[in-house]
């Protein structure tokens, strides 16, 4: 069983990103490239471009609305040297 919570990005064709969080990864994002996740459906095709595990659930949300803020949006445009 996985023991892990994990933080999410993912990249739209149109270069916007979506910030989540999801207890198995995979399925998750089989979800989401299946288009069976309202919010992301209509903005496929879906690239992930970052990821980080998380000790447990609170983590990963803690984290989800850090990287949803201004300043959380920055660190990832540094971190992968996005435009």
């Amino acid at each position: 069983m996985n023991k892990y919570f994990y933080t999410y990005v993912l990249q739209f064709k149109n270069k916007k990103l979506y910030i989540g969080y999801c207890k198995s990864l995979k399925n998750r994002l089989k979800e989401h490239f299946d288009g069976r996740v309202d919010s992301t459906k209509f903005f496929r095709p879906l690239e992930l471009i970052y990821f980080e595990a998380c000790l447990s659930k609170k983590l990963a949300e803690k984290r989800e609305r850090q990287l949803k803020s201004g300043y959380g949006r920055g660190y990832l445009k540094r971190r992968l040297n996005l435009h």
